[in-house]
């Protein structure tokens, strides 16, 4: 194949769009720590092949390597073109990723190419995309503006971005996209977080979706959710930005973090277990109060507990302290918090914004 030919078939970043279905080669391990949006993993080395060859590589050369990875390589590209490829149209124009845009994704975009797909290779790979995404989000964020719903634990913030995307709204759900809920429970049963570089791939691509002409509601949040730190440049916009804050009673309140937080309300020793973490803060007599309202099941009572003596004050002491539109908020209330409630709210918002 001449230089021309295989130029014609690497592409740039700026050229994604025109390429939605994207096979990513790499292994399942790197696949799952992060991926192009939309790709599907189609791993030539699965992870300990990756790791063999790699070592072969370094205490055998090139060569051994080469032919030991070569031979693997072709076995897994013969399952693609019998699976995946099998009964797609002579049009299909896939884009082949690998780490780098290497050996890996230009075996598999030379076979398509010589069946007669139109297969195009990334260039640079997974880690030009990731440059792409950190560079990005460095300079994003600044493009938009922003209105950050504040309210204490329980007020319903993620129910009214719920509401507000159903209205038509951009809404950046960061706990979504983080899988947690932002607290010391905020764990979410069956949902482990994303690696860092998923989450801000996440972020990359809801940002993908806005219209910049309209405002972005977004949740008051923390540096970190969970595990998982946001990206400095959404978090110093974000906190530069005007509030809009949700008032509930503590009947309603404490009525819809039972609900949010049934797991914890069925298993009583873990809900404890997890609250010894607050011992410091609270004192042990506090603690002692909270799992004997937990073991009785007095649920109601220590969410109301909970919520007076650790997480309002905390709260209150952190958005003062770190967003500059806290102090003159616009109150709004829902006026309960049935999901009809919600999506009102979220219509009156999106048609006159704080």
């Amino acid at each position: 194949m001449n230089a021309y030919a295989r130029a014609s078939r690497v592409i740039g970043i700026d050229a994604l769009a025109a390429h939605p279905d994207r096979l990513d080669v790499r292994s399942p391990a790197e696949f799952a720590e992060d991926h192009l949006p939309h790709a599907i993993s189609c791993p030539v080395l699965d992870d300990d092949e990756r790791a063999r060859v790699g070592t072969l590589y370094h205490e055998a050369g090139a060569f051994e390597a080469n032919k030991v990875g070569a031979a693997i390589v072709s076995r897994r590209i013969a399952d693609v073109v019998e699976t995946v490829a099998r009964d797609k149209p002579r049009g299909w124009a896939p884009l082949v990723y690998c780490w780098r845009g290497g050996k890996r994704s230009a075996s598999l975009v030379h076979v398509l190419n010589e069946i007669g797909f139109p297969a195009v290779q990334l260039h640079g790979g997974y880690r030009n995309w990731r440059r792409h995404v950190v560079a990005r989000l460095a300079a994003l964020p600044a493009a938009f503006g922003y209105r950050v719903v504040c309210g204490l634990t329980g007020t319903g913030k993620s129910r009214l971005l719920a509401a507000l995307a159903a209205e038509g709204a951009n809404v950046l759900d960061l706990e979504a996209l983080a899988h947690h809920r932002g607290s010391l429970l905020g764990d979410v049963p069956g949902e482990p977080q994303p690696s860092q570089k998923a989450f801000e791939t996440a972020i990359h691509e809801a940002f993908a979706g806005f219209d910049p002409r309209r405002p972005v509601w977004v949740e008051s949040e923390s540096r970190r959710i969970g595990a998982l730190q946001l990206p400095d440049a959404l978090l110093a916009a974000m906190r530069a930005s005007p509030c809009v804050r949700v008032e509930l009673e503590t009947r309603d309140r404490v009525a819809l973090l039972k609900d949010e937080y049934a797991h914890f309300l069925a298993d009583a020793d873990a809900l404890v277990d997890r609250l010894k973490r607050l011992e410091s803060l609270v004192g042990h007599a506090t603690l002692d109060r909270w799992s004997a309202l937990a073991h009785a099941g007095a649920f109601d009572r220590l969410v109301a507990d909970l919520l007076k003596t650790h997480y309002d004050p905390t709260y209150a002491r952190g958005m003062a302290r770190n967003y500059a539109g806290f102090a003159a908020a616009r109150a709004v209330s829902p006026g309960g918090i049935a999901a009809t409630d919600w999506r009102t709210l979220a219509r009156e918002l999106v048609a006159a914004p704080p």
